[in-house]
């Protein structure tokens, strides 16, 4: 929906969070599933909006002008779309068509989760159905290779030789005092002490060797298993850097079922 394994994790997290909340408070519905769709939804929704810094807005169009709602032509096509085809139709076409041709949820259950009417939701599909023919049928350019610069290269490089030396104290010494540790789906944190613990627990370990590469684009840090050290990457880690210092560490450790869908790059 947002284009982004990385991102949708953030938002399914927030999501999640935001159905506790509310449960909590008694405000448990009926529907369930639709529920937390609904909240899923509007939170990808937000998230683009800030992205791009403007409202999404879809008009109806006349039921009369509406493709067949159950085209398994259409369904295929969808289901067989790459991320970049389904991440150049608008968000709302982009959820109609993933929600009815990829999940299969009826157009009443679409209703329930966009909170939108019928009308909307076929004038919606039908548009981004016609977009994806297109786009399928249009020949694919080759991406370019992405690639790191001479710096990012170097200070992963760094931190990754010193990781895979277990020189702990080296690291301890780059963090900012204020670093933010996050181990998705798992643990959120503030401060060097965390983070110190946190070397601490990966320095018990022996499952890792990292190396380094790029995740949808981002420098990142893969981690692969010893005995196949160029093998594919079980989850990968993030590092935000502020003044030569380590301001963020983001391990996917726990939420690894994110390598299924994510775009990533050996070095």
């Amino acid at each position: 929906m947002v284009g982004s394994v990385i991102d949708g994790e953030d938002i399914v997290q927030e999501a999640l969070a935001k159905g506790f909340v509310a449960i909590r408070n008694g405000d448990m519905p009926e529907k369930t599933e639709s529920w937390l769709w609904r909240i899923a939804h509007n939170s990808a929704f937000d998230f683009l909006r800030k992205r791009a810094r403007s409202r999404i807005n879809e008009c109806e169009v006349e039921l009369d002008t509406i493709a067949d709602e159950d085209s398994p032509i259409d369904a295929r096509i969808a289901a067989e779309a790459s991320l970049a085809e389904l991440m150049q139709l608008p968000p709302a076409q982009r959820c109609t068509v993933v929600l009815k041709d990829v999940l299969g949820h009826s157009l009443e259950e679409i209703g329930e989760i966009l909170e939108t009417t019928e009308t909307a939701i076929k004038g919606a599909l039908q548009r981004g159905r016609r977009s994806l023919r297109k786009l399928a049928a249009a020949p694919r350019p080759a991406s370019p290779r992405p690639s790191l610069n001479r710096q990012e290269m170097r200070r992963l490089g760094d931190y990754v030789a010193a990781f895979n030396a277990r020189d702990f104290d080296a690291l301890r010494g780059l963090l900012a005092d204020d670093v933010k540790l996050e181990l998705v789906n798992r643990l959120r944190a503030e401060g060097k002490e965390y983070a110190g613990n946190y070397f601490g627990r990966y320095s018990d370990e022996t499952h890792w060797h990292f190396t380094i590469g790029l995740v949808e684009g981002r420098p990142a840090i893969l981690v692969t298993s010893p005995d196949r050290p160029h093998g594919p990457p079980r989850y990968f880690i993030l590092i935000d850097w502020e003044n030569g210092r380590i301001a963020g560490i983001r391990d996917f450790l726990f939420a690894d079922y994110v390598m299924d869908g994510v775009d990533y790059v050996p070095s």
